[in-house]
């Protein structure tokens, strides 16, 4: 069967695996429906590898997939079932994960793409627990989306920011996978959306996900933006995933006791802060990593609700994947990129 292994850094190639085994207590046989692609991705593809992993290893930490055969135990999902698969391989047996917190798991093996082989192959098998079945109306690439896309943002605004409705958000990188998820979470909850742009083409389509105001960072310092629009109050909650190049601008849009939550260091893992406007300013700076699998859950049944949807922005074939990383890299995408594995 086809899978899509990195064999070095930038280098990866579609190669023949064999078909995995039949699967064994608690396990299930996927086959792969949709995968999407994230900036672990990219992250692995260029060497920022910040755990030891072994090469040549598949791809692919967000998919979703088809029940082909089921093992000995197994009784959450069926034969023929769709479902989104959980990012990461937990233990399912330490406190966090016995209370639904996967992404605190104390011995966790790794994610899925990135330390582990991932979903980029047309088969794989998996533990049962970590099966999210979607539900009617939400279709391969919706449930492809649910653990990363949607999950995480779902974990951080409403897990992690405690975001309330009326409240105002700064959203970095609207264009992005997660920002365009997040717009449409914010908004949907009745908040005042600003988010951030690397072109004027995205400000219309950040606009008609439902964005208040859009601001392209590259044409105005987005905080001077923010601030003026806020009449120097700042919003209450900012959504970060950018890291260095944002940081202090970021700490400069949130109003006086504001939260700041943030899953991602795209542009650079470390940067500086001026402690006298963290503590004066009683600001609330929070990591989020992952998500729970409720999260993916709830985040389906908006998208089976119509509440929110997927917003793509190029399906691709497995050939195809250099292309399609180097647009990421490059912050030219808006939305999405799919791998077609069908």
């Amino acid at each position: 069967m086809r899978a899509l292994q990195l064999i070095e850094d930038r280098n990866l190639q579609v190669v023949d695996v064999p078909p995995p085994s039949a699967p064994s207590f608690g396990e299930v046989t996927l086959r792969i429906r949709a995968v999407a692609l994230n900036h672990i991705d990219v992250w692995g593809w260029r060497g920022m590898a910040f755990a030891k992993r072994k090469l040549p290893l598949v791809i692919g930490a967000e998919a979703s997939g088809e029940v082909e055969a089921i093992g000995p135990g197994v009784s959450n999902v069926l034969p023929g079932q769709l479902v989104s698969i959980y990012g990461a391989k937990t233990c399912g047996l330490c406190r966090p994960c016995r209370e639904g917190r996967d992404n605190l798991c104390e011995h966790v093996s790794g994610v899925y793409g990135f330390h582990l082989d991932g979903f980029a192959q047309e088969k794989i098998n998996v533990p049962a627990r970590l099966l999210v079945p979607a539900p009617h109306g939400v279709d391969a690439i919706g449930a492809a989306l649910a653990p990363v896309t949607f999950g995480t943002v779902e974990h951080m605004l409403f897990d992690n920011a405690k975001l309330e409705p009326g409240e105002a958000i700064l959203i970095h990188a609207g264009g992005s996978g997660i920002g365009s998820a997040a717009i449409q979470l914010a908004k949907k909850h009745g908040c005042t959306v600003y988010t951030t742009v690397g072109s004027d083409d995205k400000i219309e389509k950040a606009k008609a996900l439902g964005a208040d105001h859009v601001i392209n960072y590259r044409e105005d310092r987005f905080e001077g933006v923010v601030r003026k629009l806020t009449r120097k109050k700042g919003v209450d909650v900012v959504f970060e995933h950018v890291g260095a190049d944002t940081w202090a601008g970021s700490m400069l849009c949130m109003k006086r006791g504001g939260r700041l939550v943030t899953c991602g260091s795209t542009s650079g893992v470390s940067t500086s802060m001026n402690l006298m406007q963290l503590f004066q300013q009683q600001l609330r700076l929070i990591g989020s990593f992952g998500c729970r699998m409720e999260n993916m859950a709830d985040a389906m049944q908006k998208m089976a609700r119509g509440l929110v949807h997927p917003v793509i922005d190029t399906q691709v074939e497995l050939t195809d994947i250099d292309q399609a990383l180097e647009r990421m890299e490059g912050r030219k995408v808006f939305g999405k990129i799919i791998l077609n594995m069908d």
